[in-house]
């Protein structure tokens, strides 16, 4: 199943404004209604009775990161590349 990211909002009229966003697994393709009803359903389950009048307004997919984020510094040990010489350029009169 693919990790999505829900994007959602309360009304603009709303007393209790809200905006955010979250995570939720979904075995639907992107863009199809079986996927909005599982963001829903996730939002719902996350939030409780006072989501049933938010919107999702974006759904994206979860990006796989290669980055670590416990702070380790990576080292290159990749031979330097070789440095590129310009042409000469000759006046011609």
């Amino acid at each position: 199943m693919q990790t999505y990211i829900a994007h959602y909002r309360s009304p603009n009229a709303s007393a209790k404004r809200a905006k955010g966003l979250f995570e939720f697994a979904s075995g639907a393709r992107m863009g199809t209604k079986a996927n909005m009803h599982d963001a829903r359903v996730r939002m719902l389950e996350i939030f409780g009775s006072d989501a049933v009048s938010w919107t999702i307004d974006k759904v994206e997919r979860k990006r796989a990161t290669e980055t670590h984020n416990d702070g380790q510094l990576e080292l290159d040990f990749r031979a330097p590349k070789p440095e590129r010489k310009r042409k000469v350029k000759r006046e011609y009169w």
